[in-house]
């Protein structure tokens, strides 16, 4: 199992530069991947950043960051759709650049897009986010990259908020490289129950975000983390676990994710406490 962090912890966009200068500092925190999220597709080159990562003996994975139409890959403008696909295609790109073969996020709807939708219609949007996303995850098969899918909490989405949810559009697009991700953060607030929820995913699960369920240093808030680490146990995951949260002091992200107040005495201390807890908790 190898143990991550996100730079969205320390920086927002992550440029090549910013990267130069973090993975030798994530390295030093005593992780072994970090997760680059891709907020402008001229931001980072990969090549070079490929060379940072290996210098610093780093996996990677990347976060596609779909908040606006031109991302959404289910938009019902062709043009914004077509946008999306080639935002996804980027992405793939990219990590397989970079060495990775995770390519993580909603790929289903833009973040922030909301409509009721039950039954009938639930079933027949599964089936056109279908149709959209195949020939990206095609593209991303030919690549050996997986697309895994994230639910978010009903404030971020309405599509895709529970692990069973997610099994459905999993199962309805039927793509080995679609396949998902769980996010603790998340699960806290839409699951019965978390660990039933990674049994249920079992073998579909690709990827594992680690918040905690004030978005502060995993191990210190009221999930139950045991409980979460046998279920993980028990599916066989041996996955990256990725520290995912922000920094108050990073405007735009902070906005974003409606980090008002410091959740750590430092970005540091979460991350260091954090990877401790997770190396305590799972080896």
């Amino acid at each position: 199992m190898r143990f991550g962090v996100s730079s969205w912890v320390w920086v927002s966009p992550l440029t090549t530069q910013k990267l130069a200068k973090l993975a030798p500092h994530v390295a030093g925190l005593g992780f072994d991947w970090v997760e680059v999220p891709i907020e402008n597709t001229d931001d980072i080159d990969y090549n070079y950043a490929a060379e940072i990562l290996k210098d610093n003996g780093l996996g990677v994975s990347v976060t596609a960051v779909l908040g606006s139409p031109d991302r959404d890959i289910t938009h019902s403008d062709p043009a914004n759709s077509e946008s999306a696909r080639a935002y996804m295609r980027h992405c793939i790109d990219a990590v397989k650049t970079m060495g990775g073969a995770r390519v993580v996020g909603p790929v289903y709807s833009a973040v922030g897009r909301f409509w009721q939708c039950h039954g009938n219609e639930r079933k027949a949007y599964m089936r056109y986010v279908r149709d959209q996303v195949l020939p990206v995850a095609d593209y991303a098969a030919e690549k050996g990259v997986i697309l895994c899918i994230e639910p978010l909490n009903r404030y971020e989405t309405s599509f895709i908020n529970t692990a069973a949810q997610g099994i459905e559009l999993v199962d309805t697009v039927g793509h080995p490289a679609y396949q998902m991700m769980l996010d603790t953060y998340h699960m806290g607030t839409e699951e019965k129950s978390i660990p039933e929820a990674v049994r249920a995913v079992g073998g579909r699960l690709e990827h594992v975000h680690i918040g905690e369920n004030d978005r502060g240093t995993p191990g210190k808030g009221q999930l139950a983390w045991k409980d979460f680490a046998t279920a993980l146990e028990e599916v066989g995951y041996n996955g990256a676990l990725v520290i995912e949260t922000f920094s108050s002091q990073v405007e735009s992200i902070a906005s974003a994710a409606a980090i008002w107040r410091e959740l750590a005495p430092s970005q540091d201390d979460l991350a260091r406490d954090g990877l401790a807890f997770l190396q305590r908790l799972l080896t």
